[in-house]
């Protein structure tokens, strides 16, 4: 019962990533666990026999019962790789989702999980490549791995990062992830003095792409479809587009 996904959910990456991964299941350590908003917590894991990911690419984490039932969730991982041997992986809690659930109600530091990867060849940035991100909700989580790798090497003029979230409360990274180089949009209910007001992503909100960069498109299904829609109206090429879509799955 394997899925894929941003944060407990089954993703679609296109074209077909080819998997990766680093050999078989590891167990990793969890470090720290810290709410990112009311239903997301960050939770921090020492790898033991990992290669150190690029960023876009994730994890997945396997539970198992006594009685031997497994369960199988991918997460993107949040951190820079230069973290590495620790990543970072942001999880939505799920109504009803067993993996989400256990853990944000039974996981602690000390705590070991069964984790494979890293895995992912396509929904990647190689961090010298102007880049546009676009990020619906807990679709951030990828994205926000890439934006940490270009502060980190000082070149932060490559990203441009769009994030769509419904309510002030519901940003992931509130606290680091404003700067020049992003743009918050709220849908339903804006912070006080946000001049752009509340609304759906548009055209005006997508920056300019330079001539051979990419467009990364992390969301739900239905955002998925709409930003790929804007990105590909406002001129920039289907074949820079890198895509991932998730679904809910818990």
């Amino acid at each position: 019962m394997g899925t894929r996904g941003a944060n407990s959910a089954t993703r679609v990456t296109e074209p077909s990533d080819g998997g990766g991964g680093s050999g078989g299941w590891h167990p990793a350590t969890v470090v720290s666990v810290h709410r990112e908003t009311p239903t997301a917590k960050t939770f921090r894991l020492r790898l033991t026999h990992s290669s150190r990911h690029v960023a876009g690419q994730h994890y997945v984490v396997r539970l198992t019962a006594p009685n031997g039932y497994t369960a199988l969730r991918s997460y993107s991982v949040a951190s820079d790789p230069a973290e590495w041997p620790e990543i970072e992986l942001t999880v939505e809690l799920l109504r009803g989702g067993e993996v989400s659930t256990f853990l944000h109600e039974s996981v602690v530091p000390g705590d070991e999980l069964e984790v494979k990867g890293p895995i992912g060849r396509w929904f990647i940035w190689p961090g010298d490549v102007p880049s546009l991100l676009i990020g619906g909700g807990s679709g951030v989580v990828p994205l926000m791995s890439m934006l940490r790798v270009a502060r980190r090497m000082r070149s932060s003029e490559l990203v441009k990062m769009v994030v769509s979230v419904r309510h002030p409360e519901d940003l992931y990274y509130a606290r680091e992830l404003p700067g020049p180089e992003t743009t918050v949009i709220y849908t339903r209910r804006a912070p006080e003095g946000n001049e752009r007001g509340i609304g759906r992503i548009g055209r005006e909100d997508i920056p300019p792409l330079p001539s051979g960069g990419l467009a990364y498109i992390c969301g739900s299904e239905p955002f998925a479809e709409a930003a790929t829609e804007l990105i590909l109206s406002s001129g920039i090429p289907s074949d820079s587009l890198r895509i991932e879509r998730f679904g809910a799955s818990g």
